[in-house]
C-alpha cells in the first residue's frame, strides 16, 4: 500500500492538506472534542473518518487540538522502518497532554488504533500504560463498546482480534464521507493480503483478503455522490482482488463494479489504488478501454525488477510478465499513465539486480512513483535473510533510481502541456483569483477561474509544467460570481 504521509496530521473531518480541501466544523450536538492523527495510507485516512463516524453518536465530534480533546486516538502505520518508535515517542507527547489536563480536572482518552496496535498491542500497553485503548484495523466498528468498557473498568482495553464479522456491517449508514474538498472521496472496498511478500506486515496486521459486499458499497457511493462528491477512490490493500457477493448471489469482480459506479448520477470519475499484477485479469484491462469514468491513471507496483529478487520477494511475477501487462493496459488504453512502488536493497540484491530494476524503469516509463529502501520489519520473511545490504548501498541505489523517476515524471508532465484535458476543481488556489484541482492523470492543476467552478469538471488547456504540478488556462469564458 502507497505511503502517503508519514508526519502527524489531523484527519478526519480536520483536513488533508490537498488543494481545496476546507476543513468541516463539529456539529453543535457535539459534547465531547475527538482529536484524530493519521499515518500512513490512503486506507488509514478512510479508516479514521469512519472511527469519527461511529463515535459521533456518543457525542464525540473532531477538535483541531489535542489539548482540547476528550479523546484522541492515533491511527498508525507499521509499513516503514521503526515504525513502533514513532508511536511510542508521539504518545510520549500525548501523554503530557493528558496530565496536563487531568490536572485540571479534565479527562482524556487515549487509543491507539491501525497496524502498529494490531503488531504491538501488548507492547504498547506495557511500556504507555497510560494508554487507554488499543485496537487494531479490523475492530474499529467495536470502539464505542470499548469506549463504554473503558469508563467501567477504569483500565486499558486492547482488541485485536480478527473478529468473523466485518467491520463494515457494523458502520453508520447516515456516516458523512471522508472528503477532499467535499468533491472527492476514498471508499475501501477490499482489505487484507494474501500473498505473503517477504518483506511486508499487511498480512499480519490486517489479516486475509476479504471483499465487501456490493450492495453495501454502492450504497456508500450513493451517499457520497448525494453529499456532492464527483470522484470516487476504491481503497484496498489489493483492490484489484475484490471479489464481492451481489444481492443476487453473484459474485462481481472490480471491472463490473466500476461498471455499476459509473452508473451513479453525479459520479465523474473513478480510480482504485492500490493493485497487485497478479490480480490485473481481463476484465479489469477491458474495463479501462470501456468505461469513460475509470480514469487512465493506474498505481501498480512492481517493486524490483529483477527476476531473482521478485521471486525472493514472493511477487508471484516476473519482469517480462510486467512489461507485457503494461503493454496489454496501454494497448486498451493508450493515454494510460503509470504509477509503481520501488524497494532498492532487498536481501540479496547485487548491483546487476538493481541495474535490472533500472532498466525495467526505461522499459516501461512512470509518470510517478514511491521508492523506498528496504527495511526489515519484524516477524516478516526477508528480515531474517541472508546478504542483507549495507545502508550506504541502499543510499546510493535509492538515490539513482529516484533520480530516473523524477526524470520520468518531469518529461511526462511536460508531455502534456498543450493538450486541453477535463479538470476537477477542488478549491481555490494559493493565489488569490486561483483555482486548484486534479488532471485525469491525477497531476495538481491551477488556473485562473471563479470559485463558481469548484466541484464541476471543465476543459482546461494545459500551459505550464512546474515543479510539482501543472497551470493552464480555461477554454472557455466563465462568470466571476
Amino acid at each position: 500500500m502507497t505511503i502517503v504521509t508519514t508526519d502527524t496530521s489531523l484527519l478526519s473531518r480536520t483536513g488533508t492538506g490537498l488543494p481545496g480541501d476546507r476543513p468541516q466544523e463539529a456539529v453543535a450536538t457535539n459534547t465531547h472534542g475527538l482529536h484524530m492523527i493519521t499515518w500512513g495510507c490512503q486506507m488509514n485516512v478512510y479508516d479514521s473518518a469512519r472511527m469519527t463516524d461511529v463515535l459521533r453518536p456518543l457525542g464525540y465530534g473532531p477538535v483541531d487540538s489535542p489539548a482540547d480533546a476528550d479523546m484522541i486516538i492515533l491511527n498508525t502505520c507499521h509499513i516503514r522502518d521503526r515504525a513502533a518508535e514513532k508511536v511510542f515517542s508521539e504518545l510520549g507527547r500525548l501523554r503530557l497532554i493528558k496530565e496536563e489536563r487531568q490536572a485540571t480536572g479534565q479527562k482524556t482518552v487515549i487509543a491507539v488504533a491501525g497496524c502498529v496496535a494490531q503488531a504491538e498491542g501488548e507492547q504498547i500497553l506495557a511500556r504507555a500504560p497510560y494508554v487507554d485503548i488499543v485496537l487494531g484495523p479490523q475492530t474499529y466498528h467495536r470502539l464505542p463498546e470499548m469506549v463504554a468498557r473503558a469508563a467501567r473498568a477504569g483500565g486499558a482495553v486492547i482488541d485485536t482480534d480478527f473478529p468473523a464479522e466485518q467491520k463494515f456491517d457494523f458502520l453508520p449508514e447516515n456516516a458523512a464521507p471522508q472528503t477532499v474538498g467535499n468533491y472527492t472521496a476514498f471508499l475501501t472496498i477490499q482489505e487484507g493480503c494474501d500473498k505473503f511478500c517477504s518483506f511486508c506486515v499487511v498480512p499480519y496486521t490486517r489479516g486475509a483478503e476479504a471483499s465487501r459486499p456490493v450492495a453495501s458499497i454502492l450504497a456508500e457511493a450513493r451517499r457520497m455522490t448525494e453529499s456532492g462528491v464527483r470522484e470516487i477512490t476504491l481503497l484496498g490493500q489489493n483492490v484489484n482482488a475484490w471479489h464481492g457477493e451481489a444481492p443476487d448471489g453473484s459474485i462481481w469482480g472490480l471491472a463490473r463494479l466500476a461498471e455499476a459506479l459509473a452508473m451513479l448520477p453525479g459520479l465523474q470519475r473513478i480510480r482504485y489504488t492500490t493493485s497487485h499484477p497478479r490480480d490485473m485479469d481481463d476484465a479489469l484491462i477491458a474495463a479501462h478501454r470501456d468505461i469513460p469514468a475509470l480514469m487512465p491513471f493506474l498505481h501498480l507496483p512492481v517493486q524490483s525488477g529483477s527476476d531473482k529478487i521478485l521471486k525472493a520477494m514472493n511477487r508471484g511475477h516476473t519482469a517480462d510478465e510486467y512489461r507485457d501487462l503494461i503493454r496489454r493496459l496501454r494497448d486498451a488504453r493508450p493515454d494510460l499513465a503509470l504509477s509503481s512502488d520501488f524497494i532498492v536493497g532487498h536481501p540479496g540484491e547485487s548491483d546487476e539486480d538493481f541495474e535490472a530494476t533500472m532498466q525495467l524503469i526505461r522499459d516501461v516509463g512512470f509518470a510517478l512513483s514511491y521508492s523506498f529502501k528496504y527495511s526489515p520489519r519484524p516477524g516478516t520473511p526477508a528480515a531474517g535473510a541472508p546478504l542483507q545490504i549495507a545502508e550506504d548501498v541502499k543510499d546510493a541505489r535509492l538515490q539513482a533510481l529516484q533520480a530516473l523517476l523524477r526524470e520520468q515524471q518531469d518529461a511526462f508532465n511536460e508531455s502534456v502541456v498543450g493538450l486541453t484535458v477535463p479538470v476537477l476543481f477542488t478549491g481555490t488556489g494559493r493565489k488569490p483569483g486561483q483555482i486548484a484541482g486534479r488532471s485525469p492523470w491525477l497531476q495538481p492543476v491551477h488556473v485562473d477561474g471563479p470559485e463558481s467552478l469548484i466541484g464541476t469538471e471543465v476543459p482546461v488547456l494545459l500551459t505550464t509544467r512546474l515543479s510539482n504540478s501543472l497551470s493552464g488556462t480555461l477554454t472557455q469564458e466563465f462568470a466571476r460570481i
